[in-house]
């Protein structure tokens, strides 16, 4: 006979046997199913009505800020400043990403602003007050079109209205948890330490440490003013922009030049690179001071740039620091070729001296412009055409008048343009790494700026339309300015220049310097 702990038992077993042919009985009628695809249906809309309406234009201080919200697995608050770079803060722990980017400065308000020191002590009362408005409107918004969009999306599958409602009510339910969570997990104090990308990576430097800035509230509230200021006279220059239309099929290229060893400049470059979506970067040489073995690992920055860099090798650069550059697997190296880059057609050499090397005898500049002629024979009548000479110096770059419609050079850390009678366009930039430490060396109480340009070509001619010079100030980068130039008659002709009377001259020397090692190269004088 059988106990009574094994009736018990057995009765227990029988139940929940009972329970799964209950559950599964239930699954084969489909009741789970449509539930799971109800409450699916309410977060799929709901996410695609956050995604599509969850936005709102609001007055903050002197900016009107364009508020978005999206769900995201990481609860933050991001401040995109463009081009200059975005400010991320820890605000929240919930499945919600708040972004604000900035749309427009107010220029009126915002000088008002800056010149009465007043009005500067109530500006965090203004934007406390501004900034609270607008998230609750964008919240409310935001519940709104997750709501609307779970509603309908659950009516085109279902083409029911009481699951639609179901599905509603979930995106509602869903929404609601992560808004009261946000809410309950705020962090203010996370507004004191956030987290710096793109330019504004040297922000620190300009408005203190957290710890300076309790310490020092008033010099941090001047600093944090005038970084401000200099980012309303940042969107004062872009507003003013002359207009240029490009489109998706116009040809974008980062033009940098004489980095000097300057760790600062990648930030700039990679930073400028990503704002402005460069199809690719040309950099016309002096990557390094002394092109010694020691500073070829500086090369390997050039792979953190997401797109193709072109690179020449400038005066202060050796063999060694080009194959440092020709290592990295997104670095194209011209030294005497022609090759084709995001659809332009480039010739580029490097310079034939080498200016460390003081027991070198390096090329005059007529020998280098003997040298840049030979060089601009060697493309004429090329298949298809070259649209772009690149070369460290413009001495070497004289010669390709005529032949090619641009020529783009550095070496001289100021930048400047011109058009020769011959129609072709010369382009010289300034130092995108402040000419490095030879920047600091200067006379002047104002260090060299850091500067690079954005080339907009015409995808079927090749031709340049327009550029942006993008100036950056000195050490602590705590200014912007940004100069659009309209390109005048850029399907102008291009004519071969007269050649220039022969006269007798020496052998030329090798047109490639010597590897360097920290042994053999010495800093030339400044």
């Amino acid at each position: 006979m059988r106990s009574i702990r094994d009736v018990v038992r057995w009765r227990r077993l029988s139940g929940w046997a009972a329970r799964v042919r209950g559950w599964i009985s239930r699954v084969r009628r489909g009741r789970l199913w449509r539930g799971a695809a109800v409450v699916g249906a309410g977060l799929a809309g709901g996410w695609l009505g956050l995604v599509l309406g969850g936005q709102v234009l609001t007055p903050i201080g002197p900016a009107d800020v364009d508020l978005s919200m999206r769900p995201s697995w990481n609860g933050e608050t991001v401040v995109n400043v463009a081009p200059l770079g975005t400010l991320q803060f820890d605000t929240h722990s919930a499945p919600l990403r708040m972004k604000a980017n900035v749309a427009e400065i107010r220029l009126d308000a915002a000088e008002r602003m800056f010149q009465n020191p007043d009005d500067i002590s109530r500006i965090s009362e203004q934007v406390g007050s501004d900034l609270r408005d607008g998230v609750i409107r964008l919240f409310v918004r935001s519940g709104v079109t997750a709501v609307l969009g779970a509603a309908g999306g659950a009516l085109l599958v279902f083409r029911d209205r009481r699951r639609a409602g179901w599905s509603a009510v979930t995106a509602l339910v869903t929404f609601a948890s992560a808004s009261g969570m946000a809410a309950a997990t705020f962090n203010p104090s996370s507004i004191a330490e956030p987290r710096y990308s793109g330019l504004l990576a040297g922000a620190p430097q300009v408005v203190g440490s957290v710890e300076d800035a309790v310490s020092r509230f008033s010099e941090y509230q001047e600093q944090l003013a005038g970084l401000m200021g200099n980012v309303s006279q940042l969107y004062e220059a872009t507003s003013t922009l002359p207009v240029y239309e490009d489109d998706s099929s116009t040809i974008r290229v980062l033009h940098v030049s004489d980095i000097h060893l300057n760790p600062a400049a990648w930030n700039v470059i990679g930073s400028l690179q990503e704002e402005f979506q460069a199809d690719f970067v040309v950099d016309t040489g002096d990557l390094t001071d002394r092109g010694s073995t020691a500073e070829d690992t500086f090369a390997e920055e050039i792979s953190g740039i997401d797109a193709p860099y072109v690179w020449v090798r400038g005066r202060q650069d050796s063999q060694g620091t080009q194959r440092a550059v020709a290592a990295q697997d997104n670095a194209v190296v011209l030294d005497g070729e022609v090759r084709e880059v995001g659809g332009l057609t480039l010739y580029g050499a490097g310079d034939p001296r080498f200016a460390p090397d003081r027991t070198r005898d390096n090329p005059s500049a007529e020998e280098v412009a003997r040298i840049g002629a030979e060089q601009a024979r060697s493309i004429a009548g090329a298949e298809p055409p070259v649209d772009v000479s690149v070369l460290h110096d413009q001495v070497q770059g004289r010669a390709f008048s005529g032949e090619v419609p641009l020529v783009l050079a550095g070496s001289e850390h100021q930048r400047s343009t011109e058009v020769a009678d011959t129609g072709t366009r010369f382009f010289v930039q300034g130092s995108t790494g402040g000419a490095g430490l030879s920047g600091l060396e200067q006379d002047s109480d104002e260090p060299t700026p850091y500067e690079a340009s954005v080339l907009y070509f015409d995808a079927e001619t090749k031709r340049l339309q327009a550029w942006d010079n993008v100036t950056l100030g000195g050490v602590g980068l705590t200014s912007a300015q940004i100069e659009r130039h309209i390109a005048e008659n850029p399907d102008r002709e291009i004519t071969p220049a007269s050649p220039p009377p022969v006269t007798p001259s020496s052998p030329s020397p090798p047109s490639s310097p010597p590897d360097a090692t920290s042994g053999e190269a010495s800093r030339p004088p400044s």
